[in-house]
């Protein structure tokens, strides 16, 4: 990622955009000789950017300072070097290039962080522990079945990243207002001839010729940042989300991120196993998140065909998401596949609540064996409160079965068996063979190539 958004790749990419259009010109008959095209390919990546920044300080200019440092390298070229161009040409065509690289990349990483969690929900598909709604414990949900909730919100933020990589369109060759009034000037009015130039830059720089904005005006449309940056913060938001219910989840000493044999967790409480990585998740996922607004807004203050209060900020707000949320999908990865899981405590956890969610099963079973229902009610609401109250006010466990058994109208009905966790997890097992086999099986096949990423983080 850091390649991609790297002034080697920015000044190399312009300087590709300039060979391509002198390339085509020389193509459609224009005064472009193969010589002068040919000096520019032999000076596509030596940038001298001490020569580069004499220039931009002489000419307070930046494109037009690469212009005049190609020239000294390609002095045959240097008539020719962005003819009929603006400097929205390189500007814009390259930041595009730039995007689909590195959603290509978010992608692709992202598939490797599903792949993760999915091989993760499949090892503990039937794992029974305590669900949540609210932070109160609810209905038992399986480990598994969770972690595929996960895995969901990561699939969709991968759909949104892949929509957006089919719909980029290139901004082309439009020229200064977005009329290419300076192109058909060269073609002395030959209209075919202007739309030929863009179809052949778009396939010589690697675009499908059929996918270049309709019209422009000195820049692509400003709103397509603002729609790419809600893209990266879905994928950041769903990153998040699962770092965060780690975090709650380490809390309760059920699951925890890697922890290495001599990490410390804290300069003064030796003690503590703190989720560092995914509280690195969260901080920069909000990070992500919280970019959104300055692309929009920028989006909606442009004047008429163009103002440059943009090209300050988008030199901000491009890169630096994408820089972000690379660094979060690395950790998330190492995370995914490295989750520690205390099945003891998630049984210990589920078992202390889960006699009041048993109530009614018990119910239904001691009034097959005959009892009156409104009093078998009774009787474990009575119970149940003060087991309660023994839990919340004296820190006691959860003696509701023992409670129980006192009662004659549980007499012969066995009270354990009617708290087998897996009895109370529904679905949730075969739902995850279900979403591994029609969700997860695609995405693992589009993207077979790049499973076997190793991130490389720093703790």
């Amino acid at each position: 990622m850091q390649a991609i958004w790297s002034p080697q790749r920015k000044f190399s990419t312009w300087r590709k955009l300039w060979l391509a259009l002198a390339e085509a010109e020389h193509e459609l008959g224009l005064p472009v000789t193969r010589e002068q095209v040919e000096q520019i390919r032999l000076h596509l990546d030596d940038i001298d950017y001490d020569n580069a920044a004499q220039h931009e300080k002489r000419l307070r200019h930046d494109v037009m300072a690469h212009v005049h440092a190609l020239g000294d390298v390609a002095p045959l070229a240097r008539p020719i070097i962005h003819l009929g161009a603006t400097s929205q040409y390189v500007g814009c065509n390259t930041e595009l290039l730039q995007i689909r690289d590195a959603l290509i990349l978010i992608a692709g990483k992202l598939a490797v962080a599903i792949d993760a969690l999915a091989t993760f929900a499949a090892k503990y598909r039937d794992l029974p522990c305590l669900g949540f709604t609210h932070f109160q414990p609810a209905q038992p949900v399986t480990v598994g079945k969770r972690a595929t909730l996960w895995t969901q919100d990561m699939v969709l933020a991968l759909e949104e990243i892949e929509h957006r990589l089919t719909t980029l369109r290139f901004r082309g060759v439009k020229g200064t207002t977005g009329t290419q009034a300076s192109f058909l000037s060269l073609f002395d009015g030959d209209h075919e001839k202007v739309d030929q130039l863009e179809k052949l830059v778009a396939a010589k720089m690697g675009w499908d010729p059929q996918l270049c904005f309709a019209v422009t005006g000195q820049t692509y449309p400003r709103l397509l940042d603002g729609m790419i940056g809600a893209s990266l913060a879905a994928v950041a938001a769903a990153c998040a989300k699962f770092a965060t219910d780690m975090r709650l989840l380490a809390h309760r000493k059920e699951l925890e991120e890697p922890f290495e044999a001599e990490q410390i967790g804290s300069s003064a409480m030796a003690y503590k196993r703190n989720p560092m990585r995914c509280e690195r998740i969260c901080g920069l996922s909000r990070f992500v998140i919280g970019l959104t607004q300055v692309p929009f807004t920028t989006a909606a203050e442009q004047w008429m065909e163009r103002t440059l209060d943009d090209s300050s900020t988008r030199r901000l707000t491009l890169p630096e998401p994408f820089l972000a949320l690379d660094g979060v999908l690395d950790l998330v990865i190492n995370v995914s596949r490295g989750i520690v899981v205390y099945e003891k405590t998630i049984a210990a956890n589920l078992a202390a609540e889960l006699p009041f969610m048993a109530t009614e099963e018990l119910l239904m079973a001691a009034v097959k064996r005959g009892a009156d229902r409104q009093e078998v009610h009774e009787v474990i609401r009575r119970h149940s409160q003060g087991a309660a109250q023994r839990v919340k006010a004296e820190g006691m466990p959860n003696d509701l079965l023992d409670r129980l058994k006192t009662e004659p109208v549980f007499a012969g009905v066995d009270l354990h068996a009617a708290l087998d966790p897996s009895h109370f997890v529904g679905r949730a097992p075969q739902q995850v063979d279900r979403f591994l086999a029609e969700i997860v099986a695609p995405v693992r096949q589009r993207y077979a190539a790049a499973l076997d990423y190793q991130p490389r983080i720093s703790v």
